[in-house]
């Protein structure tokens, strides 16, 4: 199940919420001051290790608040300041059309469909499942989610570390009790549309509220399960984990810091959650070149992964599942 298996003998593989290469930072002139301290972005490089390792879909994903993340004293981030006038969704569309633009230029599909993932994996390639992380960009113009599909975003992430008006964050302080009005309104868009809704960074009480107001189940892109060495707030109980799943959707097993210390740490973590909800509700979201002390830094360990779960008991059915045919169902129920 290493990175030399032929694609003929395993099933598709595909990573529902990375950043490849920064693709934020796309489209960024060298004076721009986030090329100043982060670089420029290595997009073009990460395209040809997906590529050679056989990824049938990886997502490419945008981040809302981009622009005014800043670090806490104790390293984690927040919102550090407001948005400008028409900034969040000016730095948007910018980030947009540069992971669209880079799709096009190696000459690579975006996936619109879960046929067009199942397609690629038969023709041995790959294609671009694009993401935006965070919705801070909608503001009160609903309109723009129908924009976003019409480019190609399959799956929003409600929130990430700015408050906005849709529901409460796990590294804030709760304001809103949930999911708000407008978060609602939100959810029920994406539903009609045909947009994944991604709940992480929600809280459980967000969570919940989407789970009750959406009509197609959602996911939870990149998590652990609290409890075991670490109960971080960006991890989640077994009771927020199990809501999501019983409404029919995924957890994204998430290979950070903040619960591995190892590769096979991350391993012990996928086989805990698979116990915990079962395998038709894990996928992998590797928050690949935005993680936090990552523990797999490169595509070619996804082969690694199934390696390690044969060892441990699991038949290549189930290891197919995790490794993407649960992500293509939910795509396919979802985006269709």
């Amino acid at each position: 199940m290493d990175e030399t298996t032929s694609l003929a003998e395993r099933g598709p593989w595909v990573d529902m919420h990375a950043h490849p290469g920064r693709c934020f930072l796309a489209g960024l002139g060298a004076a721009d001051r986030l090329t100043e301290i982060l670089g420029a972005d290595t997009c073009d490089a990460s395209i040809a290790e997906i590529a050679h390792t056989g990824m049938a879909a990886v997502s490419f994903a945008s981040v809302a608040d981009l622009r005014v993340i800043g670090l806490r004293p104790d390293g984690g981030l927040h919102a550090a300041r407001p948005f400008n006038e028409g900034e969040a969704y000016a730095d948007h569309r910018r980030q947009l059309s540069g992971i669209i633009e880079l799709a096009s230029r190696h000459g690579i599909p975006i996936a619109r469909t879960a046929a067009d993932i199942v397609a690629a994996h038969q023709a041995g390639t790959t294609t671009v499942f694009v993401t935006c992380e965070g919705a801070d960009f909608v503001e009160n113009h609903l309109e723009r989610l129908d924009e976003c599909h019409a480019s190609g975003v399959r799956s929003i992430t409600l929130l990430h570390y700015r408050q906005n008006g849709y529901g409460d964050l796990q590294t804030e302080p709760p304001v809103h009790g949930g999911l708000t009005a407008a978060g609602r309104e939100l959810v029920r868009e994406m539903n009609r549309i045909g947009i994944l809704i991604d709940l992480a960074h929600a809280t459980h009480e967000t969570t919940l509220g989407a789970l009750e107001e959406s009509s197609a189940p959602v996911m939870i892109s990149h998590t652990h399960l609290n409890g075991r060495a670490s109960d971080h707030p960006r991890l989640v109980s077994f009771e927020h984990a199990e809501a999501v799943a019983a409404g029919g959707g995924l957890v994204g097993a998430w290979p950070a810091g903040v619960s591995s210390e190892s590769f096979e740490d991350f391993v012990d973590e996928i086989v805990r959650l698979v116990d915990a909800i079962g395998v038709d509700h894990v996928c992998i979201g590797t928050d690949m070149d935005g993680n936090d002390r990552p523990v797999m830094t490169e595509y070619g360990q996804f082969g690694a992964i199934g390696e390690r779960l044969r060892a441990r008991g699991f038949t290549r059915s189930e290891i197919d599942r995790i490794l993407g045919t649960n992500a293509i169902e939910l795509i396919r129920t979802v985006c269709g």
